[in-house]
């Protein structure tokens, strides 16, 4: 009878958060029509190896239906050893409000250096992160221009891959399309705890009275979550913004090994959340995991049936309702086993986390 009871308890559980990543990750598109002017934001780029992506980036940033006296972009090299900073060089040339430089005298190491190189020399309150190898929507700089009309200190958005027909693809933008739900779910619920770094904004002074990245060096990532803590603990406005003309594109990465080197630096950022968030996940991913792998006792007895099969209904169901909103399109047959691969992977990058080391390429 006790087990009955606690199999109910977590069935209502796991269908209620469900229910609630439905209901909180609604998306809207935006009427520019009565919003306020423009505010001047300054958009920072990291790049490191980046010759083939880089004039792509200033292109689209070029695009944007944003007036160019009011935004900046502030391309920083890291060290690279391809023509990146050239070729950001010819691209940008002409445009006044493009600068591009070499990042020297970095106070922190990896990615946070160059951002943090970056950050000092933009002159507008607003801060703007994109990386190197994507593509911002053409109303994405108005689209955080009037978010933070609303007063908050740090934005995320939506970023979402561009789907392809190979199997790396497919896993890594469904991981991101799962990762999306959580991030928006749980920002929306104001108890947020992660953020895209290639679709991150940030008022200036707020990054400077959470003292920078100064706080977040446990590891070589974490220039969005860890950033998002500090945040968090200084009792910051934190949302999220939503719509068609937010979102910042790029693409997966080609093969398993830069997956799974990509997945263990982002899972071990995961390591240094608050402990309510930990808790939170850990509990999240833990039930999922419980409910996936019941079915092996399908052998011992039918019964075991029911956890997985609900669990892969309800996993359909939220799928097909929210996946639009983050620029996505998966058939049912992709959600079953996409589902059942991301809940592996979990397992697989979490170990990987604690064994491979860091690095910033």
């Amino acid at each position: 009878m006790i087990q009955i009871f606690i199999a109910i308890i977590l069935f209502v559980i796991f269908f209620v958060i469900n229910l609630l990543i439905i209901l909180f990750t609604k998306t809207r598109n935006i009427n520019y029509s009565d919003k306020k002017a423009e505010n001047k934001i300054s958009v920072v780029v990291a790049a490191k190896n980046e010759e083939k992506n880089i004039s792509n980036l200033i292109q689209s940033l070029k695009d944007s239906d944003f007036s160019s006296e009011n935004f900046e972009v502030i391309i920083v090299d890291d060290e690279s050893k391809d023509n990146t900073f050239l070729k950001a060089q010819n691209a940008a040339n002409g445009l006044n409000n493009f600068q591009i430089h070499k990042c020297k005298n970095k106070i922190f190491p990896a990615k946070k250096g160059a951002l943090n190189f970056g950050i000092n020399l933009a002159s507008n309150e607003f801060i703007l992160i994109t990386d190197a190898d994507c593509l911002p929507s053409k109303g994405w700089l108005k689209s955080y221009s009037n978010k933070f009309n609303e007063g908050f200190d740090f934005i995320s958005g939506a970023a979402p891959f561009i789907q392809s027909n190979s199997l790396v693809n497919k896993i890594s933008c469904f991981e991101n399309l799962r990762s999306s739900l959580l991030n928006f779910t749980t920002a929306n619920l104001k108890i947020p705890y992660s953020a895209a770094a290639r679709n991150f904004g940030f008022r200036k002074s707020s990054f400077e009275k959470i003292k920078g990245y100064s706080n977040t060096t446990e590891t070589l990532s974490g220039d969005d979550d860890l950033l998002l803590r500090e945040a968090i603990k200084n009792h910051l406005k934190i949302g999220t913004i939503s719509g068609d003309r937010s979102k910042v594109y790029s693409n997966t990465k080609k093969t398993f090994k830069e997956y799974l080197k990509q997945k263990s630096r982002h899972t071990k950022t995961s390591f240094y959340y608050l402990p309510i968030h930990k808790l939170l996940l850990g509990f999240w991913h833990l039930l999922n995991l419980l409910f996936l792998f019941s079915s092996i006792f399908i052998f011992f007895n039918p019964i075991f049936i029911f956890p997985i099969g609900i669990k892969l209904f309800l996993d359909i169901i939220v799928v097909l309702f929210t996946q639009k909103n983050f620029g996505y399109k998966f058939n049912v047959a992709e959600i079953i086993y996409l589902q059942i691969i991301y809940e592996c992977f979990l397992i697989i990058n979490f170990i990987n986390a604690i064994f491979k080391k860091d690095n910033w390429n």
